[in-house]
């Protein structure tokens, strides 16, 4: 039986803290007849539910004004079969959770994004991605996954299983079903070298094909107000030979990166004058290092400092247009941006609404401190990115509509038309669905 929190629990925010809600009701299933339940009350009380992950979601995607269903408690059985490399786990594991797990069995994600607190079934709805030209978002690790539809019915879905939905769900919003169970495809346990380094921006531009291809992995952080960039790639290699020291990781990774940089933002807040000067002895602090490690660590940094964020996939040909457009936006705007713009690579996929469907892709990450002004910048940037026929990150703010995400992505019909099929009581919608997605 599901248990449902006290209502003193029901108001929720984000990570970011830009976006609160206030449920009716907050149910934590145990088991997936549990969570059937709690979809068939809901349709017959004319009522909605929304699964709720981690809350590292910017837009409203997560919010709900009605049923909250959290699955922190769902406890499905956890599989592995190390012969073929499959894990299956309960879709609510946060994916720092699974790391660990695949660890003690000798197993690794081939790919993770820049932060681990994300529940599974979060990261895969949203088209969570790291970087790596040859590698798609962390939905193109998942072999099989469970749902509950909007009608109550629990659907086991692959390539061989229902593979329409299978196409769908692996990047679907939560506006299909609850996903309860993931199968994930994994590797063996490996080991990454990791190089960053300075450098100028327009010495990376001239270099990204061959540096995209020299590397499994590769990322680099613009500086507003300046021509640096900060660039890191990562390699498998065959032993971890070069640990990080660990002063070394608490001064780079937490003092600057967190400490020093939280405070340096506080100062430009307060200070805005500041910003380029801060921009720029940043660009200059973060100094060459190289080192090794196990794949997760390396992949996953913490982030304490708080901040806003809009994301664009775009075609990978584009992105000297896209970042030149993007460097006179910010200079030209009347506040200033106190956080560097991330740029990562990903590879083409064929799930249904991946911002990676059926192309290569680059994406540009624009941030802004939290307190300080950011919606005049992200849509000057999105009217540039739109042109350019980008597509936004699900879990990042955007303005797009339903009409206008229709003429990105080639199979947005058959997503509304499934959607109807696997939720025609829209029972799992909210308003910002609507939004995306059409009525």
């Amino acid at each position: 039986m599901a248990r449902t929190a006290p209502l003193s629990t029901a108001a929720w925010s984000n990570w970011a803290g830009n976006q609160r809600s206030t449920a009716t009701a907050i149910l934590r299933p145990r088991t997936v007849a549990d969570v059937t339940e709690a979809v068939r009350s809901a349709v017959a009380d004319g009522a909605r539910v929304r699964p709720v992950g981690s809350g590292h979601s910017f837009t409203p995607v997560a919010r709900t004004d009605d049923r909250r269903i959290e699955l922190t408690d769902l406890d499905t059985t956890v599989r592995i079969d190390r012969e073929r490399r499959l894990v299956t786990v309960p879709a609510g594991m946060p994916l720092h959770r699974l790391n660990a797990l695949l660890a003690q069995n000798g197993l690794a994600m081939p790919n993770l994004g820049d932060i681990d607190a994300q529940t599974i079934a979060g990261a895969i709805s949203t088209g969570t991605h790291g970087t790596g030209a040859a590698y798609g978002c962390l939905s193109t690790f998942v072999e099989a996954l469970t749902l509950v539809t909007g009608t109550g019915e629990v659907l086991r879905c692959s390539a061989d299983e229902h593979p329409d939905v299978f196409a769908a769900a692996r990047v679907s919003l939560g506006a299909l079903g609850v996903l309860t169970e993931v199968t994930l495809r994994c590797v063996d346990a490996f080991t990454l070298r990791a190089h960053e380094r300075p450098a100028p921006l327009t010495e990376v531009m001239a270099d990204l094909p061959a540096l995209l291809a020299r590397h499994d992995h590769v990322e680099f952080y613009w500086f507003p107000y300046t021509d640096r960039v900060q660039v890191k790639t990562n390699d498998r290699v065959p032993a971890d030979d070069r640990p990080l020291p660990r002063w070394r990781g608490w001064l780079d990774d937490e003092l600057l990166s967190n400490t020093v940089f939280g405070g340096a933002c506080r100062l430009g807040r307060a200070v805005p004058a500041l910003a380029p000067t801060i921009s720029a002895v940043s660009a200059r602090a973060l100094t060459e290092r190289t080192y090794t490690g196990r794949s997760d660590a390396v992949f996953c940094t913490p982030r304490r400092v708080r901040f806003v964020e809009m994301e664009y996939g775009l075609p990978r040909a584009a992105l000297p247009e896209a970042l030149a457009a993007l460097r006179r936006i910010v200079d030209g705007l009347p506040f200033k941006v106190l956080f560097p713009v991330e740029v990562r690579f990903t590879a083409p996929d064929d799930i249904w609404l991946s911002h990676g469907y059926g192309r290569e892709s680059a994406y540009l990450a624009v941030h802004q401190y939290v307190g300080m002004p950011y919606e005049p910048y992200f849509r000057a940037f999105e009217r540039v990115a739109t042109a350019l026929d980008g597509r936004p990150h699900w879990g990042k703010l955007h303005w797009q509509t339903a009409a206008e995400l229709a003429e990105t992505y080639p199979r947005f019909k058959d997503f509304q038309t499934l959607r109807t099929h696997l939720d025609p009581h829209r029972v799992l919608t909210t308003p910002h669905l609507t939004h995306l997605l059409g009525p």
